[in-house]
């Protein structure tokens, strides 16, 4: 008896011997990120601190998400499991209910040891996956959407009105404040994420705090100074501005999520003025959250943790600023799919760029293996880490994609989708070669009938779960 107690005492040690060990993981968030950022060599773009980032880590050009709407892209990623017509639909899915019984990320982490805590947006619902949180998700409170009082003003007659009418209809699509960081919901959730850190760093077992930006998601709101970082009247419409030449009617949406805000019309364009103010919100929020995560990494280096935590910076899908007309994100476009993914871990050599495909599904077992805790059986990624060491490492050739209808597949140099019905009889197809047509900007599926066949065919072989047909398609 006293034997088998001493040895499950050893046990228990050793097991926390070597959770201590283990690096912390910060996990960063950042809603409707597109990689517009000068890392990614958007140089009109004022993002120092993802730069430094990225210039100490591994930044991987070609990301996509599974789905380009939050709630299903968070749990997609978050499970490690791949959507289907069925599963991971829209922003209301919720992980656990979509896919019950998967062990998400932040669950697997809190069995191996870790403390796990949310901050802000990590899911779309503050309450999944709970039990995968040391303590209870945490937002933001009691913090206004605006600021300058006529559009508070604004905003709760439009509430009000659209409640009446089974409506969600919001105040202005953008603003410009006079205001510090803290008056707004990221600069909050910034100083939340800096005490928290000191909090965890006194604590024994690593840390895995997820911090989920809300910026620059609608509406575009941001203080003053980060307007300013931007020539309004040297912003310009994009260049593909237009629907591309014979692009399915399927692929095309009204961008029903803009047009829940004051002064955007409810269908049809919006006006050219109206469009630059929208693109310029959008920067400013964008070198607004860029801002507050300068302040936490800034604390991550202040306390001394760097050294041994994992830095992730990912966004949940891309968003199209007027690309093919289209605004907002729920689209099998490049712009929708897109993401900005960054990756520091102690021991691998910073200031690396990889272009190989990889598919958001692809960080759950990444970051198990960098922790060196099991990778749950489910997974349908894969780890990059052997990317991250080496660029020679032999990877996957296709990301795979959906939205609601429609699948997609990228490769190196060609996205072939197909629209389908729910038995899987076809509606519509589109490819585009991105070695000459990089905008996407004319659909060539009619003159490349047999690599649309093989596209066809592979899409099919991948989109399921572990690269099997999903049931549920």
């Amino acid at each position: 008896m006293c034997r088998s107690i001493l040895l499950l005492i050893t046990l228990c040690l050793t097991t926390q011997t070597h959770a201590a060990e283990r690096p912390n993981v910060l996990f960063i968030a950042v809603d409707d990120l597109r990689p517009e950022l000068a890392c990614y060599g958007k140089q009109h773009i004022h993002s120092p601190n993802i730069d430094k980032l990225a210039a100490s880590g591994t930044l991987f050009e070609r990301a996509f998400c599974m789905v380009p709407t939050c709630g299903a892209s968070r749990a997609s990623l978050m499970t490690g499991i791949r959507p289907a017509r069925k599963r991971f639909v829209n922003f209301l899915t919720w992980a656990e209910r979509d896919a019950p019984g998967i062990t998400t990320m932040n669950t697997q982490f809190k069995k191996n040891g870790y403390y796990t805590a949310s901050l802000g947006k990590i899911f779309h619902h503050p309450k999944d996956s709970a039990q995968g949180w040391s303590e209870p998700a945490w937002r933001p409170q009691g913090v206004p959407w605006y600021q300058q009082p006529k559009n508070q003003e604004v905003h709760a007659q439009r509430l009000k009105e659209g409640k009446k009418q089974g409506k969600k209809w919001k105040g202005p699509a953008w603003e410009s404040a006079d205001m510090p960081d803290n008056a707004y919901m990221d600069g909050v959730l910034a100083e939340k994420a800096i005490s928290t850190l000191q909090q965890l760093k006194g604590q024994d077992e690593p840390f895995f705090l997820a911090v989920g930006f809300f910026k620059p998601h609608l509406p575009f709101i941001a203080p003053q100074k980060y307007w300013d970082l931007y020539d309004h009247d040297k912003i310009q419409l994009p260049a593909t501005y237009h629907v591309p030449k014979d692009a399915p009617k399927e692929s095309i949406h009204n961008s029903g999520e803009l047009r829940s805000y004051a002064d955007i019309p409810r269908k049809g364009p919006v006006s050219d003025e109206a469009a630059r103010n929208l693109i310029h919100g959008y920067y400013a929020c964008v070198s607004y959250t860029d801002a507050q995560i300068g302040k936490l990494l800034a604390e991550l280096d202040r306390l001394k943790l760097s050294d041994n935590t994992i830095v992730v910076l990912w966004g949940d899908h891309g968003w199209n600023l007027g690309d093919h007309t289209l605004w907002c994100k729920h689209s099998c476009y490049e712009s929708s799919l897109q993401i900005p993914l960054i990756v520091r871990a102690p021991g691998i050599k910073g200031g690396q760029r990889r272009s190989a495909l990889i598919e958001s599904i692809d960080v759950y077992p990444s970051l198990c293996t960098l922790t060196g805790i099991p990778l749950p059986e489910h997974l349908a990624g894969q780890s990059f880490v052997g990317l991250m060491r080496d660029p020679d490492t032999k990877w996957k050739q296709a990301a795979v994609s959906r939205f609601r209808n429609g699948d997609t597949i990228r490769t190196d140099t060609l996205r072939y989708t197909e629209y389908t019905y729910p038995k899987g009889k076809r509606i519509s197809r589109m490819l585009y070669d991105h070695t000459t047509d990089p905008a996407e900007d004319t659909n060539v599926v009619k003159d490349r009938i047999d690599e649309s066949r093989e596209l066809s065919r592979q899409l099919k072989q991948l989109k399921g779960r572990d690269g099997k047909k999903s049931k549920s398609d």
